[in-house]
């Protein structure tokens, strides 16, 4: 039976399973047409104004004179177009424009917890940030004009040192693709590559969240601190006569690691601090409550009419009896936990589905709405 989902579209053809099989965090893939005649969702000035911005995370990168330079948003003045080899990259367009939200969506064969944001890169002529490699998989769409990728699959990552930027040290090119709108690039992680802009272009890229066991060891800690329970105080009613006073006694060591043996690590908590950890919000996020909110009663009346939908800003996920939001926790039983993992996989609930949320789970929406996590659909 021919595949014909716009999920097996988007990746050539092939099916998620095929995709994840060969070249899933293994090898490159080029997809010629991913999205055939794609348009690009903004104008270079839209762009522009979002790196203005306070709230949205943008950089200017600039090669003049053999030397990289970077700045770091709010960008109030661009360069001049004329100027080659300069380009703009804004962060987390996903969070703040509902049409880049329905391209990242697009990408939800790999799981929430996984995807990242949207990356736009605007680019004059020559325009790039150098050869590097990222520790996380991406895909790169062509949204306007040409880019020039070359990719390898060396080994040696060294940096060159005292750098604005990560720039490979050593780059040697294996291959070399000429990117037309509507083209793709998928590239696992350190995979090194370099894009040119051949003309003015841009290129929207698709990120993964990859964190660091080092991260996530120091954040599971962080929170292990706040919920830990090891009641008492030292004492030593045995104590003896000592000959060096300097020195830590056996006695004192082995009664302190007992007490901290008792820190049971199990993965309940483990499965909170993660949930919480992957719904943080970046620090740059800030979410707008509205300006007249409805009443609580308004508010349920409203939902029951026209259903909800999470804000663009707004991660949702679940495990077992937990809900995670933003951030936060919740154990929840398994009728009010079907709901909310319909709302965690769809992003919206329609009217008729709010018919079956109990009221617990109605004025949770309500108090998510007051915070500006959740809007009542159109």
């Amino acid at each position: 039976m021919k595949k014909s989902s716009p999920t097996t579209n988007l990746l050539g053809g092939i099916s998620v399973d095929e995709f994840f099989q060969t070249y899933w965090q293994k090898k490159p893939l080029l997809i010629r047409q991913a999205i055939p005649q794609f348009k690009p969702l903004f104008q270079p000035e839209e762009l522009f104004e979002m790196a203005a911005r306070d709230d949205v995370e943008s950089r200017l990168i600039c090669f003049f004179k053999q030397h990289w330079e970077m700045k770091n948003g709010p960008i109030t003045t661009i360069p001049v177009k004329e100027k080659k080899d300069w380009t703009l990259l804004v962060q987390g367009v996903n969070l703040h424009q509902e049409k880049a939200n329905d391209l990242l969506r697009q990408f939800r064969f790999v799981p929430d917890a996984r995807l990242d944001d949207l990356m736009i890169s605007y680019a004059v002529d020559g325009g790039g940030v150098g050869p590097h490699f990222d520790s996380y998989d991406v895909f790169l769409l062509q949204a306007h004009g040409q880019r020039r990728w070359r990719i390898s699959a060396q080994k040696d990552l060294s940096l060159i040192e005292g750098m604005p930027l990560k720039i490979l040290r050593n780059f040697q090119s294996e291959q070399e693709f000429i990117l037309e709108p509507g083209d793709m690039l998928y590239l696992p992680p350190q995979y090194a590559h370099d894009g040119i802009a051949i003309g003015e272009c841009m290129t929207y890229s698709i990120g993964f969240r990859s964190p660091s066991y080092q991260e996530l060891g120091e954040g599971f800690l962080q929170f292990m601190a706040d919920t830990i329970d090891l009641p008492g105080r030292y004492a030593d009613p045995e104590l003896k006569t000592c000959k060096h006073p300097a020195e830590i006694h056996e006695q004192m060591m082995d009664k302190v690691c007992a007490e901290l043996l008792k820190i049971q690590l199990n993965k309940d908590d483990m499965s909170i601090f993660l949930g919480e950890y992957l719904t943080e919000p970046k620090s740059s996020v800030f979410f707008e409550s509205p300006e007249k909110p409805f009443t609580p009663k308004k508010f349920t009346q409203q939902a029951l009419k026209l259903g909800v939908k999470l804000a663009l800003k707004t991660q949702m996920l679940y495990y077992s009896r937990h809900i995670f939001i933003n951030g936060e926790s919740f154990s929840v039983g398994r009728a009010d936990k079907q709901i909310l993992s319909l709302l965690a996989n769809q992003r919206k609930l329609n009217a008729e589905d709010l018919t079956k949320a109990s009221d617990d789970v109605l004025e949770a929406f309500c108090i998510w709405y007051e915070d500006g996590w959740l809007e009542l659909a159109n």
